[in-house]
């Protein structure tokens, strides 16, 4: 059988640019190479990324062009703009990563709002934050890392 990964999610932004600071400011994602498309956009790489390929971006942001969007139209087709807020069908986007304290204080430092959950049973954390467009992206972290939080719950680190 193949393997099978995910290989980046593509976002259409109609304001691309807060789309990418958002990325870059929350998760520390690097804007990296971008193949030569009609339409404008950015590329993100994880920080430890090879920017040499093109195949180690995370996350693809397609800029809509109001005063010329047919190259966008013409290569990804169109999309009604009001099915651009939120994640539509899909719930949310989710990230494993480590470093949740570290995280959790960056994210209350830029003022994003977060939920926080924590899933005992299989022992992760998780942070979820909205991006400029209404995304829900899920950060999954070890719970043992949520220190405070286990002590509460009685949850020790063997979790």
């Amino acid at each position: 059988m193949s393997e099978l990964v995910i290989n980046h999610l593509a976002i259409r932004s109609p304001d691309a640019t807060a789309t990418r600071d958002f990325f870059k400011k929350t998760l520390a994602l690097i804007e990296g190479p971008r193949p030569d498309f009609p339409f404008p956009g950015f590329w993100l790489y994880k920080e430890d990324s090879d920017l040499s390929s093109y195949l180690n971006a995370v996350i693809h942001i397609v800029a809509i062009d109001p005063l010329n969007p047919s190259g966008l139209n013409n290569y990804l087709g169109e999309r009604e703009f009001p099915s651009l807020r939120g994640t539509g069908v899909i719930d949310h986007i989710a990230f494993y990563a480590t470093g949740l304290e570290e995280k959790l204080a960056h994210l209350q430092h830029l003022g994003i709002p977060i939920k926080e959950r924590l899933v005992p049973t299989i022992g992760l954390h998780q942070v979820f934050i909205e991006d400029p467009n209404g995304i829900v992206i899920e950060l999954n972290y070890p719970a043992n890392e949520r220190t405070d939080l286990n002590t509460k719950l009685g949850i020790t680190s063997a979790t």
